[in-house]
């Protein structure tokens, strides 16, 4: 089936599945990136949403969604979109619910439940082919709980657990877990990383993604003003940074086989990402950590060096 890829912003879907008035984060980069998804995916889906910074977007009786929502606890969204999803075929099988009433079933996580406490669960759903969307807006820590070390947690970091002093100077000493290849060893149809600084990419990943039946991943880097102690103004212009600096790749995996979607001409320094957030304040102020900076450079260009080497005719 061809895909009609849209082109520019003026082509993205005018219609609200996710209405304002919520009481998530100034500057939050993972609602952004959610209403976008959402308008891609229109109004007939369900949400199955894991305990996480977005179990505050609906509070009954109030609700920002147009379309149905279920809260689980932090690991078991993906066991709860396996019922729903088994619900609605047996609904339609059965004569119940007309074919053009069926619904989208989409797993909502924070990178703490995708990458750490909802990972087995994931796993099984993966494992057993479940046709469902799963979209991780990945702040990199436990952001409602006090901005804590996750498994999505870069190297270098502050977070509530893991701040820098005579032991540890640099922070988080451990590296940010391969989400992306942790999915794709399991050869699912579609997954891809997105970023509410590129709007017209999400909605054409959702494109690409609705001609597949079984599990789609999304995973979308998302600035967090109070863990990432930034200004809520520029979220977007950091989530543009962190694709510029090749920190953050824009990519995609259809059963496996991986392409780039965007590739920087010019890769601008990491530095120019790193040096206006607050959680990575430390190792610029009072000294600079030279061993450091150059550590998280070199493992940016040691991966676009694998990857230009593999590929070649990605626009940039």
């Amino acid at each position: 089936m061809e895909i009609q890829a849209i082109k520019s912003i003026k082509s993205i879907p005018v219609k609200e599945n996710l209405l304002p008035g919520t009481p998530a984060c100034a500057g939050c980069g993972g609602l952004l990136t959610l209403r976008h998804c959402l308008k891609a995916l229109g109004d007939k889906t369900v949400i199955v949403n894991a305990a996480g910074c977005f179990t505050l977007l609906s509070i009954y009786p109030f609700t920002p969604f147009r379309n149905s929502w279920l809260y689980t606890a932090m690991a078991s969204a993906p066991a709860g979109a396996q019922g729903i999803r088994d619900a609605l075929d047996i609904l339609i099988k059965k004569g119940r619910l007309a074919p053009e009433e069926n619904l989208k079933v989409v797993v909502l996580t924070g990178d703490g439940a995708a990458y750490d406490i909802g990972l087995a669960s994931t796993s099984g759903a993966l494992y057993r082919n479940l046709d469902f969307y799963y979209i991780c807006y990945d702040n990199e820590a436990y952001g409602n709980t006090g901005f804590q070390w996750s498994g999505a947690t870069p190297f270098a970091s502050k977070t509530g657990t893991t701040p820098p002093g005579k032991m540890s100077p640099a922070g988080t000493l451990t590296f940010k877990k391969n989400l992306f290849e942790i999915w794709r060893s399991h050869k699912p149809p579609y997954l891809a990383t997105i970023s509410p600084s590129h709007p017209v990419d999400i909605i054409n990943n959702f494109k690409k993604a609705e001609q597949y039946k079984g599990p789609k991943l999304f995973i979308s880097i998302s600035p967090c003003p109070p863990g990432w102690a930034t200004e809520p103004s520029h979220s977007v212009n950091f989530a543009k940074l962190a694709i510029d600096t090749g920190v953050w790749a824009l990519k995609e995996a259809v059963y496996g086989d991986v392409k780039h979607t965007l590739i920087p001409k010019k890769f601008k320094p990491v530095e120019n990402y790193l040096k206006e957030q607050g959680r990575f304040a430390h190792i610029f102020k009072p000294v600079r950590q030279e061993e450091v900076l150059k550590k998280i450079q070199d493992m940016v260009d040691e991966y676009w060096k694998g990857v230009m080497s593999q590929e070649s005719g990605v626009k940039s």
